[in-house]
C-alpha cells in the first residue's frame, strides 16, 4: 500500500460535484438494543431519497459505538457498507462512502484500518480526543492516520465535542497528499474563513472538496462564493456539499436543495426564494439541533424527527444522558408546523414499508 492511499477518480469526481451526505444516526430498540432493521431502513431510505454518500460512525451515529460494553463500531459500518453496496448493484450508481474516525492515535489507525477493509473511501477524522494536544502534534496524528485511509479534515464545534484549531493547523492539514476533503463545522465564520484561507493558499483548492456542517448556515454556506487573493491572483472556493446530521432527516427535501443552489451558483443570480429558505432551514435546525440548550438534545432532536416518520422505533440514545430537552418536542412541532414544504413526510410513507422489509 502506498504512504498516502488515494480514492478512485470517480469517488473524488462525486465528491466534487456535489452531494448530499447525511450523517448517519443510530436505531435502537426500546430496550437501547442495536436495531439492526431499522438500521438498514434508514440507509435504504437515504439512498433511495438521492444521498450520494454516506457518513456513518460520526456523532450523529453516537460516538458511544466505539465503547466496550457495545462493541458497535464495525458492525454498524458493515451494516451501511452492505445496503450500500446492494443499492449500487441495483442502481448502477455510485455512492461516496465515509467512515467516523475518533480516539487517539493507536485507536483512530485501528478504526481507519477497519474502515478501509470495509470498503469505505475517505475517513472523517475527529480531533475531540487531541484536546491539549500542540497543532504539531495533531498534525503527526493526522499524517498517520492517512497512511491508512484518504482524509477527509474536520473541524467541529467544541460544543459537540470538538476543538478550536488556528490557521496554522490548517495551513499544514492541507499539505497532507491525501486530504480529500474538508467537512467545515466550527458554527463560526472566522473559523470558516481559516480554512478557506489555507485551502487557498495551499494551492490544492482543486483537489481538496470543501462540504459544509455548519448547521446553522447550510444554504448560505453553498451560495457562497469566496474569493481570496493569493501571490496577485484570486483563487475561488465555494462549498460543493454538505456533510450534516441535519440532513439525516428530511433528506429527500435536501437533495432538491442542494441541486436548487447549485443551479444558482452557476448563474451567479441568487433568487429571493433560496434566502428566505435559507432562514427557514436555520430555524428548523435550531429545534431539531437543540440551539437554546446548547445542543444537548443533538442527537434526540433528529431521531424524533426520524421516530415522527416511522423510520425509528423511538428517540432513545445509547447514553440515558442524552435525551430530548424540555421543550424541544414542541420546537420540533413549531417548525413542522410553519415549513410543511420542507419535510418529505409522503416520500417516506409511500417507501417506509419496503424499506423495513427483510
Amino acid at each position: 500500500m502506498p504512504d498516502y492511499p488515494l480514492p478512485e477518480k470517480e469517488v473524488m469526481d462525486l465528491l466534487f460535484e456535489g452531494l448530499v451526505i447525511p450523517a448517519h444516526p443510530l436505531a435502537l430498540t426500546n430496550q437501547r438494543q442495536f436495531d439492526e432493521r431499522r438500521q438498514r431502513a434508514l440507509t435504504r431510505y437515504y439512498l433511495d431519497a438521492g444521498a450520494g454518500g454516506l457518513a456513518v460512525g460520526v456523532h450523529s451515529t453516537q460516538f458511544e459505538i466505539r465503547e466496550e460494553q457495545y462493541g458497535l463500531f464495525e458492525p454498524v459500518l458493515r451494516l451501511a457498507a452492505e445496503e450500500i453496496s446492494r443499492w449500487e448493484l441495483s442502481h448502477s450508481r455510485r455512492i461516496v462512502r465515509i467512515a467516523g474516525i475518533c480516539g487517539l492515535t493507536p485507536q483512530a489507525v485501528e478504526e481507519a484500518v477497519q474502515a478501509r477493509q470495509l470498503g469505505y473511501h475517505a475517513g472523517l477524522l475527529s480531533l475531540g480526543a487531541m484536546g491539549g494536544k500542540s497543532p504539531a502534534e495533531m498534525i503527526r496524528h493526522c499524517r498517520r492516520v492517512a497512511q491508512e485511509i484518504p482524509l477527509f479534515g474536520f473541524y467541529l464545534q467544541p460544543a459537540a465535542g470538538g476543538v478550536i484549531l488556528p490557521y496554522a493547523f490548517w495551513r499544514e492539514l492541507v499539505e497532507i497528499p491525501n486530504l480529500v476533503g474538508i467537512k467545515v463545522a466550527p458554527f463560526n465564520r472566522y473559523q470558516t474563513m481559516d480554512v478557506m484561507r489555507a485551502v487557498a493558499e495551499s494551492g490544492r483548492a482543486e483537489e481538496i472538496a470543501l462540504y459544509t456542517g455548519n448547521d446553522d448556515h447550510i444554504l448560505l454556506d453553498l451560495l457562497s462564493e469566496f474569493v481570496i487573493p493569493v501571490n496577485g491572483r484570486k483563487v475561488s472556493l465555494h462549498f460543493h456539499g454538505g456533510l450534516l446530521g441535519h440532513w439525516a432527516v428530511w433528506t429527500k427535501k435536501a437533495v432538491e436543495i442542494l441541486e436548487m443552489c447549485k443551479q444558482a451558483r452557476q448563474k451567479s443570480v441568487i433568487p429571493t426564494e433560496l434566502i428566505i429558505l435559507a432562514n427557514q432551514v436555520t430555524d428548523c435546525n435550531a429545534a431539531f439541533f437543540d440551539a437554546p440548550n446548547q445542543y444537548a438534545g443533538a442527537l434526540s432532536g433528529i431521531s424524533e424527527v426520524l421516530r415522527r416518520q416511522g423510520l425509528l422505533e423511538n428517540a432513545l440514545c445509547l447514553s440515558e444522558r442524552e435525551r430530548l430537552s424540555l421543550g424541544q418536542a414542541e420546537e420540533i412541532e413549531r417548525v413542522y408546523r410553519l415549513y410543511p414544504h420542507l419535510n418529505d413526510d409522503e416520500f417516506v410513507h409511500q417507501n417506509l414499508s419496503r424499506w423495513l422489509e427483510g
